[in-house]
């Protein structure tokens, strides 16, 4: 198979290359990958059934973009089929928001002028504390990248801090290597998530232009080494207007589809991550519009009808209330962006602005009003 990418320059010292041909065999799929050449015939044949990786390309196109009432039945059809009427509630942690990267996007990036902090132990405990007294059993602890401020220690005390009052506990942090993961899954993580951000090896060049991050494969790569390490599960996720959507979109499946193939046991779902305004950057407009989200989402859904699907809170409450029970079956909930802001006393500026400031509460009546279960935790620690 002919190399499909370049990096954008070399292995930093101590990243760990592993042998796969994953990355090649998605971006191979996707060079091919015209969404203006499928007509509304070949999205008829997607839903007629198991729409297999054709199909998948079909329901991303503009032609589906017709069509998405009639999707949207098939889609509710296989998520109530594989996940009844429960949605899974949690709620993130940042703990801290140092970064080496140069990112053009980001509130994170090295360069943003944003009050930095690092939680302490004590600090860390203080939120977790917190949290928990909203009745929530899932957290998914998030740090910006950089390994000297928030190392792979610091982490594994987020963990065990967090194994005290959550039985399901996510990481999203700076990819690493296999035995890192380990190391953290042994200490009490569960599930791994990373933003591939956009499967565009150019696109990715231009606006990753420092750091770690800007090795292309070595992201790529982050949620296969997880697995390997033990985790239960792994999260994708495209952020969404970076590049071009649908090919973004087509990556992510793709990648999920086939790490699922070649490890079945595996835990898989997906985030759906758009643009949303940051510290010094409150203009920034989406690229990526309501209805294509939910084309997106269903897509995902007819394509991997067992993965799961996140909403975050950079969607407005009254999508998210429709795209649960729909195709979404997890709802961050209760969320905070800022750094120690759960506890009342934030020391740091979050990464974007939020659009559903909803408690644990009020979103777990909204889901009970569209007839929908909330569930704090599918899983019971031992």
């Amino acid at each position: 198979m002919t190399r499909m990418w370049t990096d954008a320059e070399d292995y930093h010292p101590g990243m760990e290359a592993i042998d796969s041909d994953i990355m090649d065999t998605v971006l191979s799929e996707v060079k091919g990958f015209d969404p203006s050449s499928y007509t509304e015939s070949d999205v008829r044949r997607a839903l007629s059934g198991d729409p297999g990786i054709e199909g998948f390309a079909a329901l991303l196109s503009p032609a589906a973009g017709d069509m998405l009432e009639e999707i949207a039945v098939r889609a509710r059809e296989e998520t109530r089929k594989h996940f009844g009427n429960s949605v899974c509630m949690f709620t993130p942690i940042y703990t801290s928001n140092y970064c080496q990267n140069n990112c053009v996007y980001c509130g994170f990036n090295i360069h943003n002028k944003i009050r930095r902090a690092c939680l302490t132990p004590d600090e860390v405990d203080i939120e977790m504390a917190a949290i928990a007294e909203s009745g929530l059993k899932e957290i998914l602890i998030l740090t910006g990248e950089s390994r000297t401020r928030s190392d792979v220690d610091y982490i594994g005390m987020c963990v065990e801090k967090a194994s005290e009052y959550f039985s399901t506990i996510g990481i999203e942090v700076y990819p690493m290597n296999t035995e890192e993961y380990r190391f953290l899954q042994e200490r009490g993580a569960d599930y791994v998530t990373v933003f591939q951000e956009t499967y565009d090896p150019e696109r990715y060049a231009e606006l990753h232009l420092a750091g770690p991050k800007r090795i292309f494969s070595y992201r790529f790569n982050a949620q296969e080494r997880a697995i390997r390490a033990g985790m239960r599960g792994v999260a994708f996720g495209a952020l969404l207007g970076l590049g071009d959507f649908r090919r973004d979109a087509f990556a992510c499946g793709l990648h999920a589809y086939n790490l699922q193939r070649r490890y079945p046991h595996a835990e898989i779902s997906f985030s759906l991550p758009r643009f949303r305004p940051f510290i010094n950057n409150e203009d920034r407009v989406n690229q990526v519009h309501e209805p294509q989200l939910l084309q997106v989402s269903m897509a995902y859904r007819l394509f991997m009808p067992f993965a799961g699907q996140t909403i975050s809170t950079r969607e407005r409450p009254g999508f998210r209330d429709n795209i649960v029970g729909l195709t979404a079956t997890k709802i961050s909930a209760g969320v905070s962006v800022g750094i120690g802001e759960h506890s009342g006393t934030e020391h740091g500026d979050g990464q974007f602005v939020i659009s559903d400031p909803r408690g644990v509460d009020e979103i777990a009546d909204s889901l009970r009003r569209n007839g929908l279960q909330p569930v704090m935790t599918d899983y019971v620690r031992l």
